[in-house]
């Protein structure tokens, strides 16, 4: 428990530095697409990027590649994380994970819905989807600055739903966002996604030949038309979260090296040499290829991949006279108003269903306050806000996801603060009482 504790802690600790690292990107990208250099900052990143042999040619522009490609890793990283609390962490109970899923399934149905009802005949109806998803590393930072004072089951209900909702938000892309299929270039897809299933089952340990596989899979299915990103969330579900050397196994073989006396063993075709280069393929292996491979990718993810993006899509414009107000004022009141009613809603229904099983410490008012920052959905949203819009009103959605992003996280560290200064003075009265 130790063990996957720290794992945990470790996330959490990466992604509320990340909101920080977001925060200033996103500021930095505001700053030079509107000031006098805004042409050339924005024009940047339609820059066209690719590569030629012969006839053959593929080329996107520089925010086309961190949004496909960069993105998908983000994805993948996402899905390592859910796999990981659902087959190892707090999420292995089904009811403990029925509240985080079915949070997260209001937390998008309803905003939606509320989106769909106030844009009911007009141009931008097809931007639903933008006004799903909440923002990991923002909601995590948000927590990060109340401290011990936030009980560790609001973050890990808090994280889990993030991760749900970016997940299903993905699904959205694909589905409501992709264009017409191809059928030969998924048949492309299934064979790699076969042949990744048939090489772990071998018992095939080479990241790089997963990796080669994986490029593969992604240039298939950004060929199909479904949205490219996916690819990182069916990779990361894949990826087993079993270790391949159990814990008996690994100390019986370093049991061996350690046998050994002072000297030098280890030069050689010798017995004492192979048994050292099996314990460190042991020791590489007692950990799983999730846990492996977020530990490796999460760092650069949260401090590289995440800042870029916003580098390259928190941009924009602020033209009074090119901002429809409508637009901005639905996204606005979808996230402010339609996540945390749908995030509440949805969790009392399964809760009284018996659907789904709430911590003791994680009371109704603690959960309603935490959930008024699920309406902070500033990555995913500019995601989707670039797919759904027309270019005449993206910058309007872009206004719409900041603003959002602002009001909740203001109101929900403030809900959070008085209810847990409130908590605090109760726990102090009856102490003194005693």
């Amino acid at each position: 428990m130790d063990r996957f504790g720290r794992a945990f802690t470790r996330f959490l600790r990466i992604e509320a530095m990340a909101g920080g690292a977001l925060l200033l990107c996103a500021v930095v990208a505001l700053a030079a697409s509107n000031s006098p250099w805004s042409v050339p900052y924005l024009a940047f990143w339609e820059t066209e990027v690719g590569f030629r042999f012969a006839d053959l040619h593929y080329t996107r522009s520089l925010k086309h590649w961190i949004n496909d490609a960069l993105m998908t890793l983000f994805f993948f990283v996402v899905a390592l994380e859910l796999k990981r609390e659902m087959v190892l962490g707090e999420l292995r109970s089904p009811r403990t994970a029925a509240l985080s899923l079915s949070a997260a399934l209001g937390g998008m149905a309803v905003p939606a819905a509320l989106y769909l009802l106030l844009q009911r005949g007009e141009p931008a109806l097809h931007g639903w989807g933008t006004v799903m998803a909440t923002d990991t590393a923002f909601v995590i930072g948000c927590l990060a600055v109340l401290g011990r004072r936030i009980p560790q089951s609001l973050r890990l209900f808090l994280l889990s739903l993030a991760i749900f909702d970016d997940i299903g938000a993905i699904a959205v892309v694909a589905i409501g966002y992709g264009d017409a299929l191809n059928g030969r270039a998924l048949g492309l897809v299934l064979a790699g996604l076969l042949m990744t299933t048939v090489l772990a089952k071998a018992g095939i340990r080479s990241i790089t030949i997963y990796f080669l596989l994986g490029i593969a899979i992604w240039l298939s299915m950004d060929a199909s038309g479904i949205h490219a990103t996916l690819t990182g969330v069916i990779l990361g579900l894949m990826t087993p979260a079993r270790s391949w050397v159990s814990d008996l196994r690994l100390r019986a073989i370093l049991g061996r090296v350690v046998a050994y006396p002072p000297g030098e063993h280890w030069s050689g075709d010798t017995p004492h040499r192979k048994h050292l280069l099996r314990a460190e393929t042991a020791t590489r292996e007692a950990l799983s290829p999730v846990e492996r491979l977020e530990l490796g990718l999460h760092p650069w993810i949260a401090f590289l991949v995440m800042p870029i993006f916003a580098l390259a899509n928190a941009g924009m414009t602020i033209d009074s006279a090119q901002i429809a107000v409508p637009v901005v004022s639905t996204v606005l009141i979808s996230f402010v108003v339609g996540k945390p009613l749908g995030v509440v809603a949805f969790s009392y229904l399964a809760v009284r269903l018996r659907l789904a099983a709430r911590p003791r410490e994680l009371g109704w008012p603690l959960l309603a306050a935490g959930s008024v920052l699920t309406g902070i959905g500033f990555t995913m949203a500019l995601f989707i806000a670039e797919l759904a819009f027309d270019a005449s009103l993206v910058d309007s959605a872009k206004l719409g996801i900041l603003g959002a992003s602002i009001i909740s996280a203001a109101l929900g560290l403030l809900a959070l603060t008085l209810l847990t200064r409130r908590q605090q003075r109760r726990a102090a009265s009856r102490r003194a009482t005693r």
